[in-house]
């Protein structure tokens, strides 16, 4: 057998090497949703394990700082009051009209206009402090109104590809890296099997050999993602994990993505208006609404004379369902939220850079552990596949 011959081992084994790298890769991305059968198919490991690695993170991420309510304090509530007046203003007199309308349309239309103008004025005058008082409520009762880990999952469920795009953005490098090592090792393991082939030339050695090629080189790829945990030298190198080495780049670049798609001010305001704790998020916007009535006799005597008793109930009922309307208003403002979102960015980021690297792998690390098989096999069933071609153009060329 020729040293040509010989020398196509190495170089389909690098081949197989490259392609069983480029394989689990995709694999762990895609498909976004699952695409098979009952039990037979598959769906990329990241969509699948989305909702578990973004519930470790922020877990880790709080934990670190304490809860959302510290969060909260890097927003500056000071800032957030700013943005309730400055929206809620202009538009305070159209809300009240809506309200009326909605409660005493005839009365509303038939109010001298003196009067009406009066409730204008006090309802601008109590404004900023009612906002204040109810931005501090908020920012006290934070962890128990917005269940975060809810919101997580079902943004993840609208948008199954949003953790696809982290990681590639995060980790495009290292992917990169894994994908071209994959040629070196399988190149080198492939060389290894030449003096094996040279004297046991035997049917089934190319085909186990392929499978060993590919489960091996999948085995190393993931290794090299997250193994070693720490820094280690080996001769002249310093290896370690390749997304543990850049933590510092990969929390900035995770952290922007999570503040800009997912924990945005909009989607956590939502969270706490629509989640589970709604009710008790509504009951602390009546609380701080229902002194812009209650505490001007002039406008208590007023309202009550005009609607009735059963009638003021009633404003101060769709008072209670406006002010849950304008709040998401208020919160849905593009600018304001690409504003505050650097804020949670960093805030993501500090944490997730202060995390020791077994910490940081944890992160990451379980969802992968449970698919790690799966993924090496299909690894060595295509270097099988490709051992057994080459066992033919082999046993060909010999002729």
């Amino acid at each position: 057998m020729s040293d040509l011959t010989l020398l196509s081992l190495p170089i389909m084994a690098a081949i197989v090497g490259w392609f069983t790298n480029w394989l689990a890769i995709k694999m762990s991305f895609y498909p976004v949703q699952f695409i098979g059968v009952g039990m037979l198919g598959w769906q990329g490991v990241i969509p699948r394990k989305a909702e578990k690695m973004a519930h470790i993170c922020i877990d880790r991420t709080l934990q670190q700082f304490g809860d959302l309510n510290a969060v909260y304090q890097k927003l500056e509530p000071q800032r957030i009051v700013e943005q309730v007046i400055s929206q809620v203003t202009p538009r305070l007199d159209e809300y009240i009209d809506e309200v009326m309308y909605e409660i005493q349309p005839v009365l509303w239309d038939n109010l001298p206009l003196f009067l009406r103008n009066r409730i204008y004025q006090w309802a601008r005058e109590q404004l900023p402090s009612r906002v204040e008082d109810l931005v501090e409520d908020f920012g006290d009762d934070l962890d128990d109104l917005v269940d975060l880990k809810a919101l997580l999952s079902r943004e993840l469920k609208k948008h199954p590809d949003l953790m696809n795009r982290i990681f590639q953005t995060a980790g495009a490098v290292e992917l990169q890296s894994v994908i071209n090592r994959g040629a070196i090792i399988g190149g080198i393991l492939g060389a290894a099997l030449i003096p094996l082939w040279t004297r046991y030339p035997e049917p089934w050695l190319l085909p186990v050999g392929g499978f060993a090629i590919g489960f091996l080189t999948n085995w190393i790829a993931i290794n090299l993602i997250f193994a070693p945990v720490r820094p280690r030298r080996f001769l002249f190198w310093k290896i370690q994990g390749l997304f543990l080495r850049r933590q510092p780049e990969i929390s900035d670049v995770w952290a922007k993505l999570v503040a800009d798609d997912l924990i945005t001010v909009e989607k956590v305001a939502d969270a706490m208006l629509n989640g589970r704790h709604g009710d008790r998020t509504r009951a602390i916007i009546q609380k701080h609404l229902r002194p812009l009535l209650d505490n001007s006799v002039v406008m208590k005597l007023t309202a009550q004379v005009t609607v009735g008793m059963t009638g003021y109930t009633e404003l101060k009922k769709a008072m209670n369902q406006k002010a849950v309307l304008a709040t998401r208003d208020v919160f849905s403002d593009p600018a304001f939220n690409r504003e505050r979102a650097p804020v949670v960015a960093g805030v993501l980021s500090s944490q997730m850079r202060a995390l020791g690297p077994s910490e940081f792998q944890d992160i990451l690390r379980p969802a992968f552990r449970e698919e790690e098989l799966q993924l090496m096999i299909v690894g060595g069933v295509f270097g099988a596949l490709a051992g057994l071609i080459q066992y033919v153009s082999l046993v060909h060329l010999s002729f």
